[in-house]
């Protein structure tokens, strides 16, 4: 088993810590100036950009490219514990660098990093694996964390969306500030969406709601709870759909002023 940086991987699936040559460290990526970005070769034998690498006995699929890839979700973050560590494409972890771990985007991409409560983005090179805690779709390093506002909390909503270089360079606007909620099914038929929502609301979940969205195909009646405030409330309603055994919630992005479908 190779090692791989997330915060979710126990230290002793680490590497044993290699502090970085200062002049070599990774430079920081301010927003709207990033770097070129060859596919990395570095590492081969890790699960840099191999067709695909397991961890805790999950496989993962690494994508062929980044073009088109926006993802809504929760991110966590990671700091001293793996700063000078290898990351998974072979440079030293930059716990103050603007840099962030993936499960699947190629090594390197560009993204852009969205705080979903606060609308604040910025812009971060993607070098590492993780994280591979269930329900988390990115992995921060400490600085950049740090610039979204939730080093205290440890996670925050946000949306992830890859660059192009030059989309990137020219400083693409960030998207605007949206609601969240926890979609926990989605029907063909009205009557099975009301009759999830009524199952929901007599085991004590709140706040469900019904959108009608006509341009599926089929269209289709999504249940969804919410609006959810951050990470903690979204957990929570994961928990709690959990434990009724009525699947497993995702997150669902809507404009502020979507109102239920009738």
């Amino acid at each position: 088993m190779f090692a791989v940086a997330g915060c979710a991987v126990g230290p002793a699936q680490r590497p044993a810590p290699s502090l970085p040559d200062p002049a070599h460290q990774p430079a920081n990526i301010p927003p709207g100036t990033p770097p070129t970005l060859p596919r990395s070769t570095a590492n081969p034998g890790g699960p840099g950009n191999a067709p695909f690498y397991e961890v805790m006995g999950e496989r993962y699929h690494v994508l062929d490219d980044s073009a088109g890839y926006v993802e809504q979700g929760v991110a966590s973050w990671y700091g001293r514990e793996f700063h000078g560590r290898r990351t998974s494409n072979g440079e030293p972890y930059d716990m103050y660098a603007m840099t962030a771990a993936h499960k699947t985007l190629p090594l390197p991409t560009t993204a852009r990093v969205t705080n979903l409560a606060t609308g604040k983005s910025i812009v971060v090179r993607i070098n590492d694996r993780g994280p591979f805690k269930k329900g988390r779709i990115i992995d921060l390093s400490y600085g950049a964390a740090r610039e979204l506002g939730f080093v205290t909390a440890g996670t925050a909503m946000v949306e992830v969306q890859a660059l192009a270089d030059a989309t990137a360079a020219a400083g693409a606007a960030p998207p605007p500030t949206r609601t969240m909620y926890a979609q926990v099914g989605a029907f063909g038929q009205r009557q099975n969406a009301e009759d999830l929502k009524r199952q929901l609301e007599k085991q004590g979940i709140g706040n469900v709601v019904i959108r009608y969205d006509a341009g599926a195909v089929p269209a289709l009646y999504r249940v969804r709870v919410g609006p959810v405030a951050d990470a903690a409330a979204f957990d929570a309603v994961v928990t709690a759909v959990g434990r009724l055994r009525l699947g497993e919630p995702r997150l669902v992005v809507e404009a502020r002023d979507s109102h239920p479908g009738g």
